[in-house]
């Protein structure tokens, strides 16, 4: 399990990891946003994480800073991530949840601050092993 953030607004925890072979071989995981108001929560399929440990990893990696958004989304867009970069080193994630096809009823966004560089190089080693723990 990851979990990111503190508890105000929101944590987000990543959880229950679990790879399945239909068509393509996918890794689904649980994702919950919690907060004082309560939980939300949806199951996120990936193609192998799409990539979501590189995406955090290259924001890691640019701890001077970029310009403008960077975005990343899961397979069905389910979950999906912005980050901008701030003065004074830090990274403001902005995660996004949906219910899943087809209701697609509700639809949920929060914000996670990080330090650029350690904490964020923190960040993708927990996500990393999260999804290595199924795909390996």
């Amino acid at each position: 399990m990851v979990q990111v953030g503190a508890s105000r607004p929101a944590c987000l925890l990543l959880s229950e990891p679990d790879w399945r072979y239909d068509d393509e071989p996918t890794l689904d995981f649980l994702v919950t946003a919690r907060g004082p108001w309560g939980n939300v929560e949806t199951s996120v399929e990936t193609w192998r994480g799409d990539g979501l440990d590189s995406f955090l990893a290259s924001l890691a990696e640019d701890f001077r800073g970029w310009e403008g958004v960077r975005t990343w989304h899961s397979l069905c867009y389910d979950l999906t991530l912005s980050a901008e970069h701030h003065p004074g080193g830090h990274v403001q994630l902005t995660w996004g949840i949906r219910d899943r096809a087809p209701s697609e009823e509700w639809q949920f966004e929060t914000t996670t601050v990080h330090a650029a560089g350690e904490d964020m190089r923190n960040l993708t080693a927990e996500v990393r092993a999260f999804i290595a723990s199924v795909v390996e």
